[in-house]
Order: C-alpha cells, then structure tokens, then sequence
C-alpha cells in the first residue's frame, strides 16, 4: 500500500511540476515583457527537476542523492538570480561577494551535469574545457593565448548576467523552443499522430513501395512538430518498418527509408529541431523568412528519398499496400483535422494576422487542447481527455528540460568563445587553411560539423559549429542565412553516417538488421543530405523563396534534378556507362552556372 501512494505522490508531484513548467512558459507569452535575468533564471529552475528527480529510479543511490542535493542547489540559485535581477544588472557582469561565486559555480555545475545526464559525456567535456581555456588560456603560447581575465569579471558574465548561461540562446529556448515543443507535445498526445499517418497511407499507400512512401511522407509531417531524428523513428518506424518488411522490403531498406525520412524532420518547417529559433537570434532574421528559406531545401530532400524509394521498388518490383491496411476515406478526414486546424491556426495566425510566432503557436496550443476533448469516435470523454492532458504535459515538461539542458551548456560555449575572442581566431585559421577559397573552406567546415554532430545533438553542433566557422563564410561572400542553413544542414549528417549515427541505430534495431547494412543503404538513400546544402552555395536563389519565387523554384528543380540523377544513378541502375552518365548530368545540373 504504501508503494502505491509513494507512486501516486510522485504522479502528483511530476503532473503539478510539468504543469507549472507550461504554464510559466505561456504565461510568458500571453503575459508581456518579464526581464530576461527573471525568465531565463526561472526557466532553468523549472527544468532541473526533469533532469535530475523526475528520472530513472533505478540509478545507484548516491547517483540519486547527489541528483537530489545539485537540483535543490540549483534551483536555489537560479530562483535567487530572479530575486536580485535588478541589484545584479547594476553590478555590470562582475561578482562582488563570495556567495555569489558560489551561486556561479552552483549554476555551472548543475548545468555541466544536466547536460551530461540529458545527452553524454560528450558535450560537457567540450563545455568544460571550455572554461579551462577561459580559466588559463592566458598561459597557452602564440596566437591561441588570451589575456588574462579577471575571475569576478569570467564568473559573472557567465552565471550571474546574460553572457554565458542566461545569454542569447537560453533566450530562446525560454521565448521560443518551449512554445513550440509544448505545441507538438499537444499534438502527439491527441489524434494527430494517426491523422498524420492515415493521411501519408491515402496519399501513397496504392502507389509502387507505397509502405516506403508512406513513411516518407509521415515523417514529413510528423518531424515538423517533433524535431528530432530518434522520436520520429521511434514513433513512425514503430508502425513503417513492419509495414515494409510485409509487403517484400529487405530489412536493409526497410530501416534505411525510415531512418532517413525521419531525419528529415529536423529539416522540415517549422520547428526544425529548434534550430529555426536559433537561427532567428543569432542571424537577427524574422522567423517566417527563415521557414521559407528552409521549406523548398526540405521539400526537395523528401523529393530525392522518395524517388531513391521508387527505384528501389522497381528493382525489387515492390507494390503498393493492401486495400485492408489503407484508411477509410471519412477516417482520414476526421484524423487529419487534429492536425490540421492547429496548424491553420498556426500559420494563419503568424502569416495573415501578424502575431509573432510564440504568440501564434500560444493560439494553436490553446486549439490543440480542446481538441483533446474528443477522438476519431467523434465523442467527447472527460476521463480520456483528461489523460491525454497529463501525457501532453508530462510530455512537454521533459522534451522541454532536454533541448534546455543542451542549450544552456551549448551556452557556456558559446559565451567562452564570445569572451575570449577563440571564435575570431579559428575563422582566421580557417581562412588560412583553406588559402582563403569558398569552396576549401566549405569542405573542412562541413567536416567539423559531421564530427562534431557525431557527439553532440544537431542544434548543439550546429551553434558551436556556426560560433566559430559562420563568420568565415560570411567574409568568403556568403549571405548569414545561407551560411547558417549549410552549416544546420551538415550538422544533421550524423544521424545516418557513421560510425555514430543515432536514427539508423533505433531504425536496425527495429528492423532487426545490421546497423552497418542499413547505415550504408541509408547514405544512398539520403544522398539529398550530402548534396543539397552545397546547392545552397552553389545555387543561392534555392533559399529566396520570399523574395524571389520564380529563381526559387528554378534553382530548386536544378538541384532537385542533379540530386535525382544522381540517386538514380547510386540506386537505379546497373550498367556503368549509365551511370555515370547519370553523375555527370547530376552534378552539372546542380553546380555549373546558367549563365
């Protein structure tokens, strides 16, 4: 008995910390202006919790205890910031009183382990040899020293002001990324999830490989509020891959299309694996011009899977699915709509009304939530409505903590670089390396980003990646955005190259097949990964969708053609001749200039 209401508490406890959590969160939007040193402190207290209690019981006791000990810590500390936002603004970045390097160093030790607890060791150790440069670099010889930084002067603009920990990222994490997670977390909890898939089955489900086809487009649609690789496998594959493998799909295959379907997710507008939000702060470009700017790359990437599926049902003469496993007509219409009215919601209100995109997406939560009320049965049930409100909460209160725990050590990076002028000087070196040539310094950028996202999620490669090597680009010519997406891009190759490649692990295991089998057959699946974000370069109008529509969409058909040919000819053919014939078309089309 008392096992049970131990597990009641903590279900008591949890449901009132993850309601408090969204709550505070779209308070914040329908609310105004809060200063950024009270929301952002507050933000990071509400997170610790999911990181440190609300987590696997099974972990060693004095694991568990010293989780208990650093989250109340942190959380003291975080909520003491708020309390003193004024009294700390004033004192301009610099610690005064030994307390406050102790809250400081609270802070940075709760947010190391949070992140190392969230994701790996990986990204702290970068984090914190981070601060040991800050620390010491005044002792590293030539051009990679720095000078020597006051301790009260480093410890305060990384903990106590917005500098490091509270700075321009965590920033939007608080006023953007957990807007939208809330929102998909809504949306999965309800009928959307089947809407979504009953939608992909009528669209595709009678064409040839249509089982590949429906998982491509259901990770299309299901990335777009998900943003991450591994969930979108987890939650599509569980219902593709079988899908696949009945209907003649070698395992191979079968794992290798919903690996690379669902990495598109973190490409696919609008929430991009909150890289979207990122991109807005760091590029000072409005948040609807980045969606454009992403929609047609995205859509091309979905475009070139397809056609890499189909020629792999010619090959292996794969046909469409059953008429028993293809969705009523009035069941896809009743299903669809759980997705499709928050999303008008969403867009109508961000591109007709004008709101901004935290307060539009408030609106589509709000749509959301009462359409959890009912189901595909048309009925509405309190009790099952009122279940589904605990797993979107719950939901969105972890999914929330984990991209923060990521951003906020992404931050102390970041805020490193900024003090210590570091990102100035690895441009310079890659300036230098690559003897000053666009195209040098694009390759051994790109490089960096797959060995970093090999490490660390895509939106933590992609800022650490874009602190250092974005301002190189810009000075070779290239416009911020463009920059920033080519960067975003390569920064997700990790999810089916390997040897670390995290969406084709989870699809393997799914498909019961060799990881290495499916990670190779994914390449050549995903080959739009490779080639796309170097269309961006190499035919920048494929991102002016806004301004320019018509150059758009012919650099788009250009690179989605070469991207084409060349699948066709790593896929689809046989015979040597044609296919390199079918290379030379590809990369012509993507590459040499029209005029």
């Amino acid at each position: 008995m008392s096992a049970v209401s131990g597990a009641m508490t903590r279900r008591a406890v949890m449901l009132s910390a993850a309601f408090l959590l969204v709550a505070f969160h779209l308070g914040l939007i329908f609310s105004g202006l809060v200063p950024n040193l009270v929301a952002r402190p507050l933000h990071v207290a509400l997170i610790l919790p999911w990181i440190f209690l609300f987590t696997d019981q099974r972990a060693a006791r004095w694991v568990s205890a010293f989780g208990v000990v650093l989250a109340i810590a942190g959380m003291a500390a975080a909520i003491w910031i708020a309390l003193n936002a004024d009294r700390l603004t004033d004192q301009y970045g610099f610690v005064e009183t030994g307390f406050q390097y102790a809250v400081g160093g609270v802070l940075l030790l709760a947010v190391l382990e949070a992140a190392r607890r969230a994701i790996g060791w990986p990204l702290p150790i970068v984090a914190g040899l981070a601060l040991l440069y800050a620390a010491f670099g005044q002792h590293v010889p030539g051009e990679f020293g720095h000078a020597p930084l006051p301790p009260a002067s480093l410890m305060g603009t990384l903990t106590l002001a917005e500098g490091g920990i509270f700075g321009q990222l965590t920033g939007v994490s608080v006023g953007v990324v957990a807007i939208f997670v809330i929102f998909g977390a809504v949306l999965n909890a309800g009928e959307a999830g089947q809407g979504f898939m009953n939608l992909a089955a009528a669209a595709a489900g009678q064409l040839r490989g249509g089982a590949g086809k429906v998982s491509v487009i259901a990770s299309a649609l299901f990335g777009s509020i998900s943003g991450s690789a591994s969930a979108n496998v987890a939650s599509t594959g569980a219902v593709t891959i079988p899908a696949m493998i009945r209907m003649g799909y070698p395992r191979r295959i079968a794992g290798a299309v919903e690996a690379v379907a669902s990495s598109g997710g973190q490409i696919m507008p609008p929430l991009m694996g909150a890289g979207a939000f990122v991109m807005v702060e760091l590029t000072g470009t409005p948040y609807t011009q980045i969606i454009m700017a992403a929609l047609l790359p995205a859509l091309l990437y979905f475009a070139v899977v397809w056609f890499g599926i189909d020629a792999y049902a010619r090959r292996l003469d794969l046909g469409g699915l059953p008429p028993d496993q293809q969705p009523a007509r009035r069941e896809v219409l009743i299903t669809s709509a759980f997705f499709m009215v928050p999303f008008a919601v969403l867009l109508g209100a961000m591109f007709w009304a004008g709101y901004t995109p935290q307060y539009s997406a408030g609106l589509a939560i709000i749509a959301g939530a009462v359409l959890l009320l009912t189901g595909a049965d048309m009925r509405i049930d309190l009790r099952r409505a009122a279940g589904r409100a605990e797993v979107a909460l719950i939901g969105a209160a972890r999914q929330v903590s984990l991209i923060a725990a990521i951003i906020l050590c992404a931050s102390i990076i970041v805020g490193v670089l900024a003090i210590t002028g570091l990102g100035v000087k690895i441009t310079s070196l890659i300036l230098s390396a690559s003897n000053g040539g666009l195209w040098p310094s694009l390759m051994l950028i790109a490089l960096a980003c797959l060995v970093l996202g090999m490490e660390v999620p895509t939106t933590a490669a992609y800022v650490i990646c874009v602190s250092v090597a974005g301002p190189a680009l810009t000075t070779l010519g290239l416009e911020p955005l463009q920059a920033h997406l080519f960067v975003f891009w390569f920064a997700l190759l990790s999810t089916i190259t390997p040897p670390v490649c995290g969406a084709v692990f989870i699809a393997a295991g799914m498909a019961e097949e060799n990881w290495l089998r499916v990670a190779m057959t994914a390449m050549a699946l995903g080959v739009g990964l490779y080639l796309i974000p170097l269309g961006m370069i190499a035919r920048p109008d494929l991102i002016r969708l806004a301004e320019a529509p018509g150059a758009a969409l012919l650099s788009a058909g250009l690179v989605g053609g070469g991207c084409i040919a060349i699948s066709y000819a790593i896929i689809g053919v046989q015979k040597l001749m044609v296919r390199m014939m079918c290379l030379a078309i590809g990369m012509a089309l993507i590459f040499v200039p029209l005029g």
